[in-house]
C-alpha cells in the first residue's frame, strides 16, 4: 500500500476529487494547510505599510492506495490539478506498513 499527499491549490479540489473518484477511489482526507516554495508568496499592503505574506494557502490531499494504483492516481492529480503555473503544487508517495479499518478490524488491503 502506498499513501499519496498532493498539495494543491484551493480551486483544482473538486477537480481533483472528480478525477480520483473516477479512478475507484472512495475515500481521502483533505486538510487546509499553508507554505510556500518557488512560488516565495507576495506583498500586501495593510493600513499604509506593505509586508510579505510567505506561507499562501493550499490543500493537502491524503490517499491509500493499492500499489496497482499508484500510477493512475498520480496520473489523474497530475491532469486535474496542473495550470502549467509555478504554484501547482507538490505530490509525495510513500510506503503504508499497516492499516486497520477500527470498526470492524479488517486490516491492509481489506482495511482500504
Amino acid at each position: 500500500m502506498k499513501k499519496i499527499e498532493a498539495i494543491i491549490r484551493h480551486f483544482k479540489l473538486e477537480d481533483v476529487k472528480n478525477a480520483v473518484n473516477a479512478k475507484g477511489i472512495q475515500g481521502m482526507t483533505v486538510s487546509e494547510v499553508r507554505g510556500f516554495g518557488r512560488q516565495k508568496g507576495h506583498k500586501e499592503m495593510f493600513r499604509g505599510a506593505e509586508y510579505t505574506v510567505d506561507f499562501l494557502p493550499k490543500v493537502k490531499v491524503e490517499l491509500i492506495v493499492n500499489d496497482s494504483q499508484v500510477d493512475s492516481i498520480l496520473d489523474a492529480i497530475v491532469g486535474a490539478a496542473k495550470t502549467g503555473n509555478v504554484g501547482d503544487g507538490k505530490i509525495f508517495v510513500t510506503e503504508v506498513v499497516r492499516a486497520v479499518r477500527i470498526r470492524t478490524g479488517e486490516s491492509d488491503d481489506a482495511a482500504l
